[in-house]
């Protein structure tokens, strides 16, 4: 079932349900800021914590997690083979970080690929979280605890799916060029802690 003439429109629908941008909706449904022209500038769950609080970023989570595990589940549903599941997975992150309804501004993929990988592969997805976790309980950060994930990510893979290694070796080399002030920030010691 992975052949060009099949995969392509589900990459094009996975690409389209990742340009939603839950970040923007959200602000705009409890009247906050726009997250592109407040706090850090990133439309993502972190920074709508900091600008409107708990609730909105919790529904930004979610909203943003379940457009990986849609796409990924409809990717199933079909009988891709892993591959294409993995390329599913990554348009859907694609879509997230460059969304076509939204300007190509977007977020840095960490949520939708938290929600596609849940259904790609769960040990993978469930390991880099609690190394998520540990790293953000530690220092605060939530892109260093991003950055730590997403290094871990293909070797973690290849030992728990390696069906899959590649697929997340991929979503971490996009997710580490979109932290790329993140890392200079960091660098200079100059990146913010998520404590409000």
């Amino acid at each position: 079932m992975d052949s060009i003439g099949f995969i392509i429109p589900v990459l094009l629908l996975a690409y389209l349900l990742g340009s939603v941008s839950c970040a923007i909706l959200v602000c705009d449904l409890f009247r906050l800021p726009d997250p592109r022209q407040q706090g850090s500038l990133n439309p993502g769950a972190t920074n709508v914590y900091r600008i409107g609080g708990v609730w909105p970023a919790l529904l930004t989570l979610l909203g943003d997690s379940l457009k990986g595990v849609v796409a990924v589940a409809i990717a199933r549903l079909l009988d891709l083979s892993p591959t294409g599941q993995g390329l599913v997975a990554i348009a859907a992150i694609l879509g997230h970080m460059f969304p076509i309804f939204f300007k190509l501004q977007g977020g840095k993929g960490v949520a939708t690929c938290l929600g596609a990988g849940l259904v790609l592969a769960w040990p993978t997805t469930l390991a880099l979280t609690a190394l998520w976790i540990l790293v953000m309980a530690l220092f605060r950060i939530a892109s260093l605890a991003s950055l730590c994930a997403s290094l871990a990510a293909a070797p973690v893979a290849l030992f728990l799916n390696p069906e899959h290694w590649r697929a997340f070796l991929v979503v971490a080399v996009l997710i580490l060029l979109r932290h790329h002030r993140n890392i200079l920030a960091l660098v200079r010691g100059q990146e913010p802690r998520t404590d409000r």
